[in-house]
């Protein structure tokens, strides 16, 4: 008997809810299988891959099934995965979201008889609400579901608001990080930080998907001010997404080339020093329309780096941390607020270093993937 992972977003691509499904299923064992969308160059990972990994096109700008353009995806999508769980004899899908995948699963499970669970990231029901149509999908899809694995308290909160007759199906179930993989180091890396420019800096560090609810914006726009406090203040952000054009805007507007920094094209080697060699970090999120940030996976991976950590008052972020202990929660809609948190770290190492040595301990027993893993089982092992 085998479990079909049916996810769009899957690695190499980035992002945090590929991510988690990478390092929760490749720990789980050959018993599960993982169909994903096309991508270009995807090869060799999949080849050194612990588990199965089929490519089909999974993406759709359209989820709903009102018009030819959606009825059309979801029947060639379901004609390919018909064949998939034939072939490869699936007795279970783990959806890595409600609409679409959750949406194929029903269909499977209405024609085939394949029962199903569903994962809420937050924001994905959050953006769904907007729509009547996709609504009224994502009450069925939750409905039929056997169970919905929540990422964050937050996000068990919103499936609640959306539909409480499926609360008793709910079990929240956190991200978490490799910490063997992201971990402190003692000693400044000189040769790294003269690499990267950072030579006398007090690297402030986000990493995150370049758009609104993230709230790059603002701590660009905060670093004046913390200028005038610390000199020698240094941001840097790494992500790629819809708006870099904006933030290059902003940067170039308020004249913060030599204090701002952008890595668009980083890979997870850099990354990881990034994280080993910054000060603080930072994820100024906030509520976008009705985007949030669901939980927040690169806070944990910054305090298994022993780093300080800062994140927006919005979602699921503050089941990352441990307020004033690991990090701190703050409004991060307000400039002189960040300005103010930002200001308070750089001026106080010992209290960084406090800070840094929780937020280890914290993410090695909250949020160890191996630990993560041991979880997984036995939840999908309870009927």
């Amino acid at each position: 008997m085998k479990t079909l992972v049916l996810t769009q977003n899957f690695p190499p691509a980035s992002g945090g809810s590929g991510r988690w499904f990478w390092e929760l299923y490749s720990r789980l064992g050959s018993d599960y299988i993982v169909a994903a969308d096309e991508m270009a160059n995807s090869e060799v990972f999949d080849s050194n891959a612990p588990m199965a990994i089929h490519r089909l096109p999974l993406y759709s700008p359209q989820w709903g099934v009102a018009n030819l353009q959606g009825l059309k995806y979801y029947w060639q999508s379901f004609r390919s995965l018909r064949r998939l769980v034939k072939e490869q004899d699936i007795s279970y899908i783990h959806c890595g979201r409600v609409l679409p995948e959750g949406l194929m699963a029903w269909i499977l499970k209405k024609t085939l008889g394949i029962p199903y669970l569903c994962y809420v990231h937050g924001e994905d029901l959050e953006a769904s609400a907007l729509s009547r149509e996709l609504n009224s999908l994502t009450k069925l899809v939750m409905r039929s579901a056997d169970k919905i694995i929540c990422n964050s308290h937050n996000s068990a909160n919103i499936v609640s608001r959306v539909d409480d007759s499926v609360n008793h199906k709910v079990t929240v179930m956190h991200p978490g990080a490799d910490t063997n993989k992201f971990y402190p180091v003692e000693n400044k890396d000189e040769d790294f930080l003269s690499s990267m420019g950072w030579d006398g800096k007090s690297v402030i560090l986000t990493v995150g998907r370049l758009q609104a609810r993230k709230g790059q914006d603002k701590m660009i726009e905060a670093m004046p001010e913390i200028l005038k406090r610390c000199p020698q203040a240094h941001y840097v952000i790494i992500g790629h997404g819809e708006s870099r054009a904006h933030l290059e805007h902003l940067i170039e507007s308020l004249g913060l080339q030599d204090h701002v920094q952008m890595l668009t094209d980083c890979d997870d080697e850099t990354m990881i020093k990034c994280y080993q060699q910054c000060d603080v970090f930072i994820l100024p999120n906030r509520t976008e329309g009705q985007d949030i940030e669901g939980f927040g996976m690169v806070l944990v991976e910054a305090q298994a780096c022993a780093k300080p950590v800062i994140a927006g008052d919005s979602g699921g972020t503050k089941e990352t941390l441990l307020a004033g202990k690991t990090g701190e929660i703050v409004d991060a809609t307000n400039v002189s607020v960040l300005a103010d948190v930002i200001t308070s770290f750089i001026q106080d190492p010992a209290r960084c270093e406090a800070y840094g040595i929780a937020g280890r301990k914290h993410s090695v027993e909250a949020f160890d993937w191996d630990n993560a893993a041991k979880n997984a089982r036995s939840v999908f092992a309870k009927g």
